[in-house]
């Protein structure tokens, strides 16, 4: 999935050349591409990247394709992730995600592996999320066994981890 720009240059997302790149990165990830999807438009929508037209489209096609995950071809907002995620109904990730997960797999030493994690624990960070107790930051009272106020609650843990 891209947006392209009619103005932009011919080397930037949703280009030719651009979408080329992704099916080999998602080659090299192990990944099959079943379809494209790009949208012109002057800017991506800042809540689903793509028009609400093209969202419903790419649903379609996941859904016909029997499709685990749809890799966005630019930098995705967590808004823009979370909302595609309950519209498509599969796992949505960008160029960037796409990326350190090949990092990862080929990372052979030890320093490189932590230094990928690393990189994708901060990539994770502000796309964290959890609904209600999930990710609650405050344990105690019943939920931590009696062990009182100011427990780390579920969502402090992983918010750490």
């Amino acid at each position: 999935m891209a947006v392209r720009d009619d103005g932009a240059a011919d080397s930037g997302p949703g280009s030719q050349t651009s979408l080329t790149e992704l099916r080999r990165l998602a080659a090299t990830d192990g990944l099959t591409v079943a379809d494209e999807v790009v949208q012109r438009r002057p800017n991506p929508d800042p809540a689903t990247y793509v028009g609400s037209g093209k969202v419903d489209e790419l649903a379609a096609l996941a859904e016909s394709a029997h499709a685990d995950l749809v890799i966005a071809d630019g930098e995705l907002t967590p808004g823009q992730v979370r909302n595609l995620e309950e519209r498509v109904g599969v796992r949505v990730v960008d160029r960037t995600a796409l990326i350190l997960d090949i990092f990862a797999e080929h990372a052979r030493t030890s320093e490189g592996r932590v230094q990928v994690e690393l990189a994708q624990i901060a990539y994770q960070l502000p796309r964290l999320r959890g609904r209600g107790r999930t990710m609650s930051r405050v344990g105690g009272g019943r939920t931590a066994g009696g062990a009182g106020m100011g427990v780390r609650g579920p969502g402090e843990m992983r918010l750490a981890t």
